[in-house]
C-alpha cells in the first residue's frame, strides 16, 4: 500500500513538473510571438521606407539628367548664336544687341541649371544612403523573425517531446532574435552579412 502511494505521490509530482515545464513553454511562446509579431510590423514599415526612399532617389536623378539635358541645349544654343554672330559682323547694332542679348541669358540659365543640378544630386545620394541604412533594418527584422521563428517551432517540438535540452536551443535562437530585433528598433549597427546572404 504504501509503494502505491509512493508511486501515485511520484507520478504526481512528475504530472505537476511536466506541467509547470509546459507553462514555461507556453509563455516563451506567448512572449517570443509578440515580439515577433513586432518586429514584423516594424519591418513591413521599413520596407514601405525603402521604397519611397529608393523612388526619391530614382526620380531625383531623372531630375538631374533632365536639367542636364535642358543645360547642354542651352549650351548648345548660345555657341550657335555666337558662331551666327561671328560669321555675320555686319549685323545691325539693335539685331546684334538682341542676340547677344539671347547670348547671354542662355549662358545664364545653363550656369542655374549646373547649381540645381549639384543640389538635386546631393538629395538623390542622400535617398540612396537612406535607403542603405534602412536595408541594414531590414535584414536586422528579418535576422530576428526567422531567429524567432525557429525558436517557436523548437518550443512546440519541446513540448511534445519534454526534451529539457531542446528548449535550450529554442532558447539560443530566441536570444539572437531578440538581439536583432533589438537592434532593428534601437538603429545599432549590428549586421551579419553571411546570414543576410543565406536569407536574401
Amino acid at each position: 500500500m504504501a509503494e502505491a502511494l509512493d508511486t501515485i505521490q511520484d507520478e504526481v509530482q512528475e504530472h505537476a513538473a511536466e506541467s509547470r515545464f509546459n507553462g514555461f513553454i507556453a509563455l516563451f511562446v506567448a512572449v517570443v510571438a509578440t515580439f515577433m509579431a513586432l518586429c514584423n510590423v516594424k519591418d513591413g514599415n521599413v520596407v514601405q521606407a525603402m521604397q519611397q526612399a529608393q523612388a526619391k532617389a530614382i526620380d531625383q536623378w531623372a531630375y538631374y539628367q533632365s536639367k542636364g539635358t535642358k543645360q547642354h541645349i542651352a549650351e548648345n544654343s548660345a555657341d550657335m548664336l555666337k558662331t551666327q554672330l561671328e560669321m555675320n559682323p555686319g549685323l545691325k547694332p539693335e539685331v546684334r544687341a538682341k542676340v547677344e542679348a539671347k547670348v547671354a541669358g542662355l549662358e545664364a540659365a545653363a550656369k542655374k541649371y549646373e547649381k540645381e543640378k549639384e543640389q538635386i544630386k546631393t538629395e538623390a545620394e542622400q535617398a540612396a544612403k537612406d535607403y542603405d541604412t534602412m536595408n541594414i533594418h531590414d535584414d536586422q527584422f528579418d535576422l530576428a523573425e526567422a531567429c524567432l521563428s525557429v525558436a517557436v517551432a523548437l518550443a512546440g517540438v519541446t513540448a511534445l517531446t519534454k526534451k529539457r535540452w531542446l528548449f535550450g536551443v529554442a532558447c539560443a535562437f530566441a536570444g539572437f532574435g531578440f538581439l536583432f530585433g533589438l537592434a532593428g528598433f534601437l538603429h545599432w549597427n549590428l549586421h551579419s552579412d553571411v546570414m543576410a546572404k543565406v536569407l536574401g
